[in-house]
Formats: C-alpha cells, structure tokens, sequence
C-alpha cells in the first residue's frame, strides 16, 4: 500500500497546485502501481521520464496512454541511427533557398519559409501542454542525448537562422523510451526521472490479456498463459517471447479456433504448438524449441 499512499498524497511534496490529473492506467492498458507512480513523480518534477524495460512491455504504448488519459495531444518522435539532435528543433534548406533566388522567387527574402520546425518546436510552440515521445533513444548515436541535454532541460532554444529563442509556452510531459542498446551519458540521466519496466506477473499479465480479450475462455487464458511462461523459462532463448506477442499469439489461437483441449492434447506430442512463430522470433530459438520437444521436453 506504500505507492498507493504516495500516489494519493504526491501533492504534499511540492507538487504545484495547477499540476495536471494523476496517471492510474486507462481501459487498454493495466499500470503498476510502481509505473503510475513514476509517471506523476515525472510530471510532478517537471522532469523527462527515462522507460527501459525488454521490447514489448509497452514502454511506447504508456505514452499514448498517458495522453488519453490525461486529455492531452501527443507528438512522437521516433529516432533511428541517422537521426540527429538538431533535427529535433529544426532544420534549414538552404538548398532549397539558392534554388529559389536563382529562379527569382519572393520566397527567398523571409527566411522562415525554409525553416523546417522538428518535434521539440512543434511541443514548445503548442498551445496547451502535450505530451512528447522520443522513442528508442539508444538507437542514435552517443551523442544524441548530449546535445539535447540543454534543450530538455532549460525547455528552449536559440534559432541562429531567425535571430530568436523557441521558449515552450507550456512545458511538454516528456517521455523518453529505451532499450538499452547502448549505454546512455550520465549528465543525461540525472535530468530524467527513471522507471524499468519489469516483466509483468502472471497476475498482471491476466489483466493485460483480459484487457485485451475480456471474453477469452478460463481454460484457454490458463493453458496459453502456462506455455508462454515456461517457454520464456528457457534459458538459453536468445530473445524471450514479449506480452505484445503473447497477444499476437492468442489471437491467432482464436483466429484458427484453437481450443484449450487442442493445446492439452499437444502436452503429449512431440509438435510444436500452432502458430509459435508468433512468439519465437529467431531460428535459433525455434530449431531450440522443436529439438526439446523432440526430445520429449514438454515445458508446462
């Protein structure tokens, strides 16, 4: 009851008195208390929130939630390993510029027509708070999360271009995602609030499927839920099936009519369950899985 009680009582340490609705989770997505937690120590903080956890835990999915639930627009940011820091705030074609004085266009002399305004512009000038997701992070190179490190912080920027600083009218609810493919600086990590999505529960993970298919049979919920745990017990997996393929896989068993005596009756037969490719996403692991149950191994 620890979190709940802090989650109940976050206004009595220093939480500003027009912040915004408490996160508790929306109908499509079940938080821990832990995670409803992290996401109002955030808001409350005014500090970006830092998500690692394995891939398909919804690390990008609670930034959706979190702006439906707190009636908020969300603007995204998906990063690659090209994306640069800059490209965030903005852009100047100044190709397009030459191009246009050489033809005699008028556009040339306002200088804003060929500033392309990145997600952080786009967050900083909005109207009424958003949400910003800068998804994957760790995707980008090394020094990505340096070079936004005054910009998240200070929450504005100087456009050299245009001679003015981008000051946010309303300072974003910032979502930061990662999977831990590379290390992340620590100047960066001290401005953000940090939260590890840990694997759900098997109770939590009775929620989330019951989210997702309220009128699931028992049986069928319980014999899924008991393979795809002891699947992912197996040590030397080289990627652990995650809850976002769980749902995938279910749905197929309902697609093809699969019923819960279907899958018990497999527990005696050397075949791989239907449609495990759903869940084991590499050859490794699936010429893995169907040498085990060859070999008479059956992990329920």
């Amino acid at each position: 009851m620890k979190y709940y009680k802090l989650n109940k009582n976050f206004r009595k340490i220093g939480t500003p008195t027009h912040m915004t609705p408490q996160f508790e989770g929306t109908e499509k997505y079940v938080a821990t208390r832990e995670l409803a937690v992290a996401v109002n120590a955030s808001v409350s903080l005014q500090k970006p929130l830092l998500l690692k956890g394995e891939p398909g835990t919804g690390k990008t999915m609670l930034a959706y939630e979190v702006a439906k639930a707190l009636g908020k627009r969300l603007i995204t940011w998906h990063i690659k390993s090209t994306t640069l820091a800059h490209q965030g705030l903005y852009e100047y074609d100044a190709v397009s510029r030459l191009r246009d004085s050489q033809l005699g266009d008028q556009r040339v002399y306002d200088v804003e027509n060929y500033i392309k305004k990145g997600k952080l512009w786009e967050a900083f000038e909005a109207e009424e708070q958003v949400v910003l997701l800068i998804d994957e992070i760790d995707k980008a190179d090394i020094e990505f999360p340096n070079d936004l490190l005054q910009e998240l912080d200070r929450m504005e920027f100087f456009c050299y271009e245009l001679n003015r600083t981008v000051a946010a009218k309303h300072r974003p609810i910032v979502i930061i995602t990662s999977n831990n493919e590379k290390e992340l600086p620590d100047a960066f990590l001290r401005r953000c609030f940090f939260h590890f999505i840990r694997f759900p529960d098997r109770e939590t993970m009775l929620q989330i499927v019951n989210v997702h298919y309220p009128d699931l049979d028992k049986e069928l919920l319980e014999r899924s839920l008991k393979l795809f745990f002891a699947v992912r017990d197996v040590k030397a997996l080289k990627k652990k099936p995650s809850t976002s393929e769980l749902i995938d896989w279910i749905k197929l068993l309902l697609w093809a009519k699969v019923s819960a005596d279907d899958l018990k009756d497999l527990e005696s037969m050397p075949e791989v369950p239907p449609f495990f490719g759903a869940l084991l996403k590499n050859e490794q692991d699936n010429d893995l899985y169907a040498a085990l149950r060859s070999k008479g191994f059956r992990p329920y």
